[in-house]
């Protein structure tokens, strides 16, 4: 009996990371514009030109599929790259500045993953435990942000827990939603009314320029 690994070629692998990678795509444009309920694994391996049994060998079930784009977007989002330049900065406005113009790139970014996410929740077996899979990371960098701004002077006039209430209200993904897909603002207004409402309740006795 033969101890040798099969072969698998590098195009062969190239190949099946691009089909795995189509099948995403095209599984969160679908959930995004119909909704998670509405869309079945044909509709999926329809859009993506594959079959059905392709995507299950590839990604799997539907369920499988959603986990998967939660996952992806947590990653693309980069809120790491966000938070590691965010805590060298010790002025105060420059870190809400680098929170708004970092959560604006992220939710610019992967809206459509959002909207996915959002489209599944009524539907989905736990919908509550869905959201907090796809936001406890995002939700705990803004802690974090908030747990730096008050290590600053000066630090902001709210008790820290309140400070971090307010920074997932504001730049969250909910806020920046509510701004741009619902009310139709750009994604640079949403920004800089962000960033000048949080520097005006955060300081507001350090609030003297154009922000305010």
């Amino acid at each position: 009996m033969s101890g040798k690994r099969p072969y698998v070629s590098p195009l062969r692998r190239q190949a099946a990371a691009h089909t795995r990678a189509e099948i995403l795509r095209c599984a969160t444009d679908l959930f995004a514009e119909r909704g998670y309920g509405r869309v079945t694994v044909a509709d999926i391996a329809s859009a993506t030109g594959v079959s059905a049994k392709t995507v299950f060998a590839s990604v799997g079930s539907k369920g499988a599929i959603l986990n998967e784009i939660v996952d992806q977007g947590v990653v693309a989002s980069d809120y790491q790259k966000t938070m590691r330049k965010l805590l060298t900065l010790r002025a105060p406005e420059a870190v809400l500045e680098a929170l708004a113009r970092g959560t604006r790139a992220g939710n610019e970014g992967q809206f459509r993953v959002h909207e996915a996410i959002r489209a599944a929740l009524p539907v989905h077996e736990n919908g509550e435990a869905l959201w907090e899979r796809a936001t406890s990371a995002y939700r705990e960098a803004l802690r974090t942000a908030a747990r730096h701004l008050h290590t600053l002077t000066p630090a902001p006039d709210r008790p820290e827990e309140e400070t971090a209430d307010l920074l997932w209200f504001w730049f969250g993904p909910t806020g920046w939603r509510t701004l741009v897909r619902e009310n139709g603002w750009s994604w640079e207004q949403a920004e800089a009314f962000l960033l000048r409402t949080a520097v005006a309740t955060l300081f507001p006795h350090a609030c003297g320029g154009s922000r305010c």
